[in-house]
This record gives C-alpha cells, structure tokens and sequence, in this order.
C-alpha cells in the first residue's frame, strides 16, 4: 500500500552556494508581467552584485492574466533549469499560473533532478513545494518585481541566502510551545492549500512551517486552516512559523475577526511551538527563507532560526 506523503520525512539537499559571475535566467512561471520598471530595478540589483543575468523565453509573454500560454512558461521553466551554464533561477513576479504547469508533471517529470537554485514566494509556491517533493531546494525570497523594496539588510540576507552565508535569526513574537527542529517548508497559506494531498505536495511530518498570506479576508483563513484540521494536515508538523498577512481584513462595516485573531483560534489549540510576526511575506520586509534547511524554532521567545552543523 502506498504511504501519504505527509507520513515520510521530508529530505532535502540544499544546491551549491551561487558567485558572482555565475549566470542567472529569469523567467515568469505565473502572472503575466505589469511592473516593468520594478523588475528592472530588481534586475540591476542582481546586476550590481556580479551576476550575468540572462532573460529566459517567453519573460514578457502575454496571455490573459498569465505570463504566456501553459505551453510557453513551461518551455522557458524546463529550458532553464535544464540549461548547465544556468546555475539559479530568478521568477519575474507572482500572481498565478504555477499550478497549472504542474498538472502535466504529476505523471512525469521532465526537470532534471540535479539542484539547482530558485528563488521566489507567493504564486511561486506552487514550484517550489513541487521541487521539495523531488528533494530540490529553493529559496522562498524576494521576486525581481519586490527585490527593490526590500531594505538594505534583506536584500543581503537574500545573497548571504544563495551564496552559502549564515543567516542571522528571525525576530517575532512568541506564542508558547516550547522549542522545535525540523525541515524548513515556506508557503503561501492560499497556494499551499490546493496543494494538500496532490502529487505536489511535499512531505509535512516533522517540518517547520512558514506561512504567509495577502487580500484574504479572514474568514477565508478560517475556512482554509479548517480544511487543514479537518485533513489532519497539521499532525506530526514540528511548529509554525508565521509571517505577514497583508490587507487581509473583513468587510467594512460588518462584524469581524481579525486575521490574527483567527490565527489564534484554528492554531493556538496545536499544542506545538508557533511564533507569530516574522518579517517575510507581502507588502513588507520578506526575509528569504531556505526551503529545506533545517532550523529550529523557539515559540517561547519568538525566534526562528536555521540550523548549521
């Protein structure tokens, strides 16, 4: 009989750290491009820091609210990943459209499985807990459409991140539960739920989980972390690290929790370390966070942190 996948341990190993000089391809796995000039601030961002930055096929494709047709982002996924002068990805922006090029790689893979680095959040979620399930990390960061928001010290937290760095602890606040390890496992709340118990979705048991959301009104939280419980998917989860969770405020005028409120109510009763309050998410700070890297989690005083031996 096959196991769940949330049963077996997540196992991961982490890509070699990336240089200066290395190159880079972009592509846009999701929503279709509208933020021309951010991205290309982000663009000189990773310019400016020594790498030979290369636009993939299809970058600036259009069609709909996608970034080219299912055809097209999957052509330029595939093509950069398989590429052995690329030695990390840059995802453009988020939006949506992830899933959908993992609907025809539930029965086959055409990715290599050689790591190689991948960074984005949000929408790119959806990419990234797909690689998890093949053992191929990512980092969980700033997309070259926020990466020049980001403030000095994230900005280089990004490249301490992709370049082989320690990183320094994360600040929040402290729910209780004591003190937790396990494999690092970053989502968009919204996307990582239409993952649960599809091919996509990686092994849970034991694993730090990162959540972070925007422009969900609370009772879409609840109703998600709900369908959560009501799946057990919480069982066996070391702890929950939560980040921010933008505009994500009820209907003026009419009675409501608050997003932090429901947070409390569908997961304070876990039994297990949570800290609430991260810097990483949208519209604000988005600390990058390594996909797969073992850290440890302190609900007492609020920090989380990555393991190295």
């Amino acid at each position: 009989m096959q196991s769940n996948p949330s049963e077996l341990p997540l196992s991961i190993n982490l890509p070699s750290p990336l240089k200066p000089r290395d190159r880079v391809t972009v592509v846009s796995p999701s929503g279709r491009l509208r933020e021309l000039e951010a991205f290309e601030r982000g663009l000189a961002i990773w310019k400016s820091r020594g790498y030979r930055v290369e636009l993939g096929n299809h970058w600036n494709a259009c069609e709909g609210y996608l970034a080219g047709t299912d055809a097209q982002r999957h052509e330029a996924l595939i093509q950069a990943w398989n590429d052995p002068d690329c030695q990390g990805i840059l995802c453009a922006r988020g939006g949506y459209g992830t899933t959908r090029l993992l609907e025809s790689w539930n029965s086959h893979c055409p990715i290599a499985k050689s790591s190689k680095w991948i960074v984005g959040f949000s929408d790119i979620t959806g990419l990234l807990w797909y690689l998890a399930t093949l053992g191929i990390s990512g980092i969980h960061g700033p997309l070259l459409t926020t990466l020049d928001r980001e403030p000095e010290w994230s900005q280089q937290r990004l490249f301490d991140c992709i370049e082989g760095r320690p990183l320094a602890p994360l600040k929040g606040k402290g729910w209780g539960g004591g003190t937790a390890r396990g494999i690092l496992l970053p989502a968009n709340l919204t996307v990582a739920t239409y993952l649960l118990r599809t091919p996509a979705q990686p092994p849970l048991h034991g694993v730090i989980l990162a959540l972070e959301d925007v422009g969900e009104a609370p009772y879409r939280i609840d109703r998600m972390l709900t369908y959560w419980r009501a799946l057990g998917a919480f069982q066996g989860i070391a702890g929950i690290a939560l980040g921010r969770f933008s505009f994500c405020k009820g209907t003026p005028g009419h009675s409501s929790w608050t997003a932090q409120e429901v947070l409390r109510d569908r997961l304070g009763d876990l039994g297990i370390p949570i800290v609430g309050g991260l810097p990483f998410g949208h519209d604000g700070v988005n600390a990058a966070l390594p996909v797969g890297q073992l850290a440890q989690l302190d609900g007492d005083r609020g920090i989380l942190e990555m393991i190295y031996s």
